[in-house]
């Protein structure tokens, strides 16, 4: 099974980022090992539809995004499948929401759409000032978003080999933007 990874996000926004920047954290921290599959990393950025021909590759899509939902604050994560996706999520989490949400739509209208999990988080800044830098609401959280997609790729006969233990999502943040992720095609 051909898995990918896909973060979504402008790294120019503040929190809006995070998709991007934690593709580029899972690519510096682990490496990726399975018999049977293959793990693939991609920093979507605001890419959207000219993602398509790359996703419909895949046999598994984990989306990283920002999303809202009912009731949620700042930090809080939620990993779901998108065809099930609960109706207190939504995607008015990012400047980008419409787009990808369209795109995953599109896809699945095709029939092309592979299995999707969603990983959101609830963004706090977004677009105030032109920064990488991350809130503590974040970056507490990438520590939640990292223990779900270990469990998640666990379930799919994926193991993550520590690499970098001392990677961290504040300094990814500072250079993801000129970072190449090695464990994933160049798009």
């Amino acid at each position: 099974m051909n898995i990918l990874i896909l973060g979504i996000g402008n790294i120019l926004f503040q929190d809006e980022g995070i998709g991007a920047h934690f593709i580029h954290y899972l690519d510096e921290k682990y490496d990726f090992i399975s018999q049977k599959n293959s793990v693939s990393l991609i920093d979507g950025g605001t890419l959207a539809q000219r993602l398509i021909p790359e996703i419909v590759k895949y046999d598994e899509l984990i989306v990283i995004d920002c999303i809202d939902a009912d009731n949620s604050k700042a930090g809080d994560v939620y990993f779901f499948d998108y065809r099930k996706a609960p109706s207190y999520i939504n995607w008015q989490g990012s400047a980008h929401e419409i787009e990808m949400l369209q795109t995953l739509n599109m896809i699945d209208m095709n029939k092309d759409l592979p299995q999707t999990q969603v990983l959101g988080v609830i963004p706090k800044r977004i677009g105030d000032d032109t920064t990488f830098e991350l809130s503590d609401e974040i970056i507490k959280a990438v520590k939640v978003m990292e223990d779900l997609i270990v469990k998640y790729l666990l379930t799919l006969d994926v193991q993550m080999k520590i690499i970098n233990k001392n990677t961290t999502i504040e300094e990814i943040s500072l250079i993801s933007f000129k970072r190449e992720i090695k464990n994933g095609p160049k798009i």
